[in-house]
């Protein structure tokens, strides 16, 4: 009986999507749950999974076509496969090897995000991998999700190599439990002979070699069993390094044109997420950005006083960041709409206070939200603070770290920017930007003094703040800063 491969149900605000990458091939053997193809959309990547096992016997739609939902895509011959004895054959040491086959699949995506990323293996097809080590990380919009071996054993076939767009629950890959690399081998090798090129190279490699327009024959492998390894591909780029010194007249040419060379690599998903989220907030509200100043001495001077008994009490560092949430939320208490957001025709005002931090990541810039931040004590904030920003860092920010928030901090000043009108975090209105702290002349009581300046930016959403709130927010939270004490008599 044969069974179609249909494109899965697209999101309702989804019209088409792409055929990304296709695991397999005309003539191949699946079993059931196996990852057929990915199907991307503008939002996430699908996972079509075989329904049985079986044999491909035709694919419709080919990588980079555009398909619609419920598009038949291919067809499915259940039963054993008999179409493809050889690669049968290739397969039978590995499963003699010791250990069962297990399934490598992307976790449960969030609900609000729709396909991701395969953005690095960490094991290659043959490699011995050990229980809960991390195999592979799969990148979505907001957070990079890692995904764990789950017993110890062989690293088994890559489906889909890095870079590929791939839904939640959808098989990637395969793990040989409790087989040794050793006793792998040998099924590895015959099935990197007999295939056209897909085992003598990892996923990563193929990609470094797509990038550097290689093809298999350009490039002599000098790993095991003739693989093909990223050093192999480095070599075969660099022709004019190994080439006779007879001929200088030849190089000179090349190695002028290599200091002139250019390198194009593909937007992450993170980024093209930001891109498109500035670019949204910029066309779609009427933002402007008004200017204060701050004189940052007096918290200077009672964080030099009671930095270090806070640090041994608390077990956390006093820093800016702690007066700059208890003043920004103390001016949201104030002034309601800035503390709102727009929802068609409707305003939505909060009587909760989640602050989003604007935190620098080797991904990109995210956003995510210290929650309650009116009922945190500075040590809380700090610690709040401190916690995602560790886990920006490593990766391991959550969905639920990253969504909400009703208004925004971002800190340019530990850069070094002095002056900057920062874009508004839809669907909240505003934002406040924090600057460089440095020393100015400054007039006070009619005399010169050199006081530690920061200049304070908002930039608010003019369809719901007017110019007086906005004014008044910005001026309530200098004033909060520039006398923490009012902070602590709710003044």
């Amino acid at each position: 009986m044969t069974t179609e491969i249909k494109v899965p149900v697209l999101p309702e605000s989804v019209a088409d999507a792409t055929v990304a990458t296709w695991h397999v091939q005309v003539g191949d053997s699946v079993t059931r749950d196996q990852v057929l193809v990915e199907i991307e959309t503008d939002k996430v990547v699908l996972e079509v999974p075989a329904t049985s096992d079986g044999v491909i016997t035709a694919i419709n739609e080919a990588e980079g076509a555009t398909v619609l939902g419920d598009q038949v895509i291919g067809v499915l011959s259940e039963g054993e496969a008999t179409a493809a004895p050889a690669k049968t054959e290739a397969a039978a040491p590995a499963a003699s090897s010791g250990g069962e086959t297990l399934e490598i699949l992307v976790p449960v995506l969030p609900e609000s995000v729709a396909d991701a990323t395969v953005a690095t293996w960490h094991a290659a097809e043959g490699d011995a991998v050990t229980r809960d080590q991390v195999l592979v990380e799969i990148e979505t919009d907001k957070v990079v999700l890692e995904v764990p071996a789950t017993a110890d054993g062989v690293m088994g076939k890559i489906i889909h190599a890095e870079g590929d767009t791939v839904l939640g629950q959808q098989k990637i890959g395969e793990l040989v439990a409790g087989a040794s690399a050793v006793a792998a081998a040998p099924a590895q090798a015959s099935e990197s002979d007999e295939a056209s090129g897909d085992g003598i190279a990892s996923p990563s490699v193929r990609r470094l070699m797509t990038e550097k327009g290689l093809s298999e024959a350009d490039v002599k492998g000098t790993g095991k069993g003739g693989r093909i390894t990223k050093e192999d591909v480095e070599a075969a780029t660099k022709p004019a390094a190994a080439a006779p010194t007879s001929a200088p007249t030849a190089a000179a040419p090349a190695a002028e044109q290599g200091e002139r060379s250019q390198k194009r690599v593909p937007m992450t998903r993170l980024r093209k997420t930001i891109a498109n989220r500035l670019l949204e907030a910029k066309n779609s509200t009427a933002m402007l950005t008004t200017f204060n100043e701050v004189n940052m001495k007096p918290i200077m001077d009672l964080r030099k006083q009671y930095k270090d008994v806070f640090e041994k009490t608390h077990d956390t560092r006093l820093g800016f960041m702690s007066f700059y949430v208890k003043a920004v939320t103390e001016a949201l208490k104030r002034f309601p709409a800035v503390n709102a957001s727009i929802d068609g025709d409707d305003i939505v005002y909060h009587n909760y206070f989640d602050i989003s931090i604007a935190v620098s990541t080797p991904r990109g810039l995210v956003t995510p939200v210290l929650r309650d931040s009116d009922q945190l004590s500075m040590a809380g904030i700090e610690q709040g603070i401190r916690d995602l920003a560790i886990k920006g860092r490593d990766g391991k920010l959550t969905m639920d770290d990253m969504q909400g928030g009703n208004f925004t901090i971002t800190n340019g000043g530990v850069f070094g920017s002095l002056l900057s009108t920062p874009i508004i975090n839809l669907p909240q209105t505003a934002i406040l930007g924090m600057h460089k702290i440095q020393d100015r002349p400054m007039a006070v009581d009619g005399k010169v003094e050199i006081l530690p300046m920061m200049y304070l930016a908002l930039s608010y959403d003019h369809r719901l703040i007017d110019g007086k709130e906005s004014v008044g927010f910005l001026v309530t939270i200098k004033e909060l800063l520039e006398d923490p004490t009012r902070l602590l008599l709710d003044i």
